[in-house]
């Protein structure tokens, strides 16, 4: 798969998908919205010399922000992916929840 075009035509690139409700997919948006507000304040707050605890603080509540929002897309994907692909056979899933868990809590 050296073109473009090939991962159009790869299975396994495809089956790498996740189907959303539209609510879903609002309610990561409205998230992911808010973060890139917070984030832009930041920017902000460095740009007018903000004191550095306070920039710290905001920095803070980001990354609890993102890691509120990996909280969500994790049980939702252990609830549909996960569980789907075992029931279908697919244990090869588990060990992929694994190696993702490992990388995000380091």
């Amino acid at each position: 798969m050296n073109n473009k075009n090939d991962l159009n035509k790869c299975e396994h690139c495809l089956e790498k998908t996740k189907k959303r409700t539209d609510e879903e997919k609002k309610a990561l948006l409205n998230r992911l919205n808010r973060i890139e507000g917070q984030i832009r304040g930041v920017k902000g707050m460095v740009e007018s010399n903000a004191y550095c605890l306070d920039i710290i603080t905001q920095v803070s509540a980001i990354n609890s922000a993102l890691n509120s929002f990996n909280k969500v897309l994790l049980s939702d994907h252990i609830k549909t992916c996960v569980v789907n692909d075992i029931r279908q056979g697919n244990d090869e899933k588990l060990q992929e929840l694994v190696n993702t868990l490992q990388k995000v809590m380091k």
